[in-house]
């Protein structure tokens, strides 16, 4: 059985963005030669997440809104104070409970060298604090 592992790199331009990676996803996908097994997409921020949704620009502004409207700024969060090991304070409570509701993972059967999807489904990243540079990880596993 293969198995590959791959660390990708994006700079993110806005506090909150959703950025297509179904391409690269798919890409790998190919080039894996992987006739039969899985892709699992990981993010490794806890103020980032991971969505699968239809590709459509309004619908991607649609969830920022919401997600910024189910988790509004300015309140107040426990997590607004100051945080001795990093040496300043902390002011992304939202940012991180907003990727707690969407989750950093998404994961996908391969069946015949392909993924299988739904027609209209779209792999995102989602910053969620941003602007940064972020890293995400495709593990594709089979034969």
């Amino acid at each position: 059985m293969k198995s590959i592992l791959k660390r990708f790199t994006i700079v993110t331009h806005h506090e909150t963005e959703l950025i297509d990676i179904t391409p690269q996803v798919l890409a790998e996908v190919e080039a894996a030669g992987v006739r039969d097994g899985t892709a699992f997409v990981l993010s490794l921020h806890t103020t980032t997440g991971l969505t699968v949704n239809e590709g459509l620009p309004d619908l991607e502004q649609d969830i920022a809104d919401c997600l910024q409207g189910l988790v509004p700024e300015g309140r107040t969060y426990r997590h607004a104070r100051f945080l001795h090991e990093d040496g300043q304070m902390a002011i992304n409570a939202p940012s991180h409970l907003r990727g707690a509701l969407l989750g950093f993972e998404v994961f996908f059967p391969i069946e015949s060298g392909r993924l299988v999807r739904g027609a209209r489904q779209t792999i995102y990243f989602v910053e969620l604090d941003g602007p940064q540079e972020r890293t995400w990880v495709l593990q594709i596993m089979g034969e």
